[in-house]
């Protein structure tokens, strides 16, 4: 797992504005589902990108969020509802807006595990959104 070289304290993170933390979380999780379908693989870069897209779109995200969301804990749910009511101007292409919202405040949960250096919690959120979305 990859993880910052110093991480930033549970006040620093918290204090940043919710869809930083959901920029820094998307990349995250693309980078962790990038390196998970392709060790190992033989597949050419077109179906890579294709299992990630399963992955990493909004419409997993929210239905992961769903899932995880009774796992948050006070200061994850924080995050997820300061990023879920975000006024965003941009939607995804295949997503209703309310899917879109709940996506970004799992990005957001994402990006605050990692940057606070909580590698162990973001690693069981990541594999489980793999697990749910990759060979169905």
């Amino acid at each position: 797992m990859f993880s910052l070289k110093k991480p930033i304290s549970k006040e620093d993170a918290l204090a940043l504005h919710p869809m930083a933390l959901a920029f820094v979380g998307d990349a995250v999780q693309s980078l962790y589902t990038r390196t998970r379908v392709t060790i190992g693989s033989t597949q050419k870069t077109g179906a890579l990108h294709y299992e990630v897209t399963k992955v990493v779109k909004a419409v997993s995200q929210a239905a992961e969020a769903e899932k995880l969301l009774p796992l948050f804990d006070e200061d994850e749910q924080d995050v997820f509802r300061r990023a879920r009511n975000c006024k965003v101007q941009t939607s995804a292409k295949h997503a209703e807006m309310s899917e879109y919202r709940r996506a970004s405040g799992f990005e957001a949960v994402l990006g605050y595990l990692y940057l606070t250096g909580n590698t162990q919690r973001l690693e069981e959120f990541l594999s489980m959104c793999f697990e749910d979305n990759i060979n169905k």
